[in-house]
């Protein structure tokens, strides 16, 4: 049976680079993914946006993962020439009332250390954005987009240089706490492995994995509510040079149906918010009980009129022929529909009785642009935990 120091389930962006910050400083780390390739679930389905940190309640890991992710993640797109652009993004509103609603934003965004935001008036939003309506925008500079793709494949390409082994088709199918670590089995009885450090980057199935170890995901409330995002784009697009983003909704689930742009200029509107009530839930093993949850990432065409009318608010001249169904995506949150936010998981579990196996749980946006920030703070819980 081989052993390994560090263990990492999941192969999305996270869990990449993880594996690129972790084999640097330990060499061989092993990465398991089920599917066949790296990031096919929530790492390549969504708007490849680097945010700033606006939104989130001031303390939470989201708002200053997300500012220093900020900072790293346009550091390394220079250092390894991975594309991106510094757009900047406005924040619209449509009338008084959400006028009010951008100084909380900016004061928001304030305490949690982002002072670079401006608040400008209808005049300025037209210089910017002529065929944008909006009475007044927060306008954000440090806000841009990513090639998440090449961003991935920079993470894979260094780790596996450092010596880690990322080994795709390999779904963990069973977890053994044994003395000094975890044993692992992997599609079924294929293979078994021993590893001293289990790190749960597993996504959408992160609760499974908490689970699978042992944990009450109920008690430990980890258990996570799927929200499926779809989005919509234009033909022809609207000529638009930076991202627009409307207030967001009061709800916590997302942050209204945006406009964004991809680096060829292609504009697309979304996502929005459906929680899955249903989840697919399929039994996979009938001796753990272990069950799992099987996407659907069909866009749903009767969503067309609520996409058109919210877009319609603040670009009112787009028709609503010119729009057609694109992608979606599954954000694994913690909250249910209109409850508070809640944080990231970052967590060593010791306290909870499962020494050495770090959990990231509800790993949703802003994790894209946070992710080597997590990463580093995950690298010294290992640390600590080899030392």
């Amino acid at each position: 049976m081989d052993d390994f120091q560090v263990t990492i389930i999941g192969a999305g962006v996270i869990g990449l680079a993880l594996a690129d910050e972790l084999s640097v400083a330990l060499g061989q780390v092993l990465v398991l993914e089920k599917n066949p390739g790296v990031g096919q679930e929530t790492s390549s389905r969504n708007s490849e946006v680097i945010h700033a940190g606006i939104y989130y309640p001031a303390g939470l890991l989201k708002s200053s993962l997300c500012r220093e992710g900020n900072r790293l993640l346009y550091e390394i797109c220079r250092q390894r020439r991975i594309p991106h652009r510094r757009l900047g993004k406005l924040i619209v509103a449509v009338d008084g009332e959400e006028c009010v609603q951008l100084e909380e934003i900016q004061q928001k965004a304030l305490a949690n250390g982002v002072n670079d935001l401006t608040l400008i008036g209808e005049k300025q939003v037209r210089t910017l954005e002529p065929a944008v309506k909006a009475v007044a925008a927060l306008f954000s500079p440090s806000t841009g987009i990513i090639d998440t793709h090449s961003l991935m494949r920079s993470f894979y390409l260094t780790a596996e240089a450092s010596g880690a082994l990322i080994s795709l088709r390999s779904e963990v199918t069973a977890i053994h706490p044994v003395p000094k670590g975890y044993e692992l089995e992997v599609n079924g009885s294929e293979y078994r492995l021993r590893t001293r450090i289990m790190i749960n980057s597993a996504g959408l199935y992160a609760d499974r994995i908490a689970q699978m170890a042992g944990m009450d995901i109920d008690k430990a409330d980890y258990r996570l509510k799927h929200c499926k995002g779809s989005y919509y784009a234009a033909s022809p697009s609207p000529r638009l040079h930076h991202l627009v983003y409307p207030v967001p909704p009061k709800n916590n689930e997302n942050l209204g149906i945006h406009a964004t742009l991809d680096l060829n200029g292609r504009v697309r509107f979304g996502p929005d918010s459906c929680y899955l009530e249903n989840r697919h839930d399929t039994p996979i093993s009938a001796k753990n009980g272990t069950r799992t949850f099987v996407p659907d990432y069909a866009v749903d065409e009767g969503r067309l009129d609520a996409f058109h009318a919210s877009i319609q608010k603040y670009l009112p001249g787009l028709s609503k022929e010119a729009l057609h169904p694109d992608m979606s995506g599954i954000r694994p949150k913690l909250q249910g529909p209109g409850d508070p936010y809640r944080d990231f998981v970052i967590r060593e579990e010791t306290a909870a009785g499962y020494p050495g196996l770090i959990n990231l749980i509800g790993m949703e946006s802003p994790g894209l642009t946070s992710c080597i920030a997590i990463a580093r703070r995950v690298r010294k819980m290992v640390e600590r935990i080899l030392d």
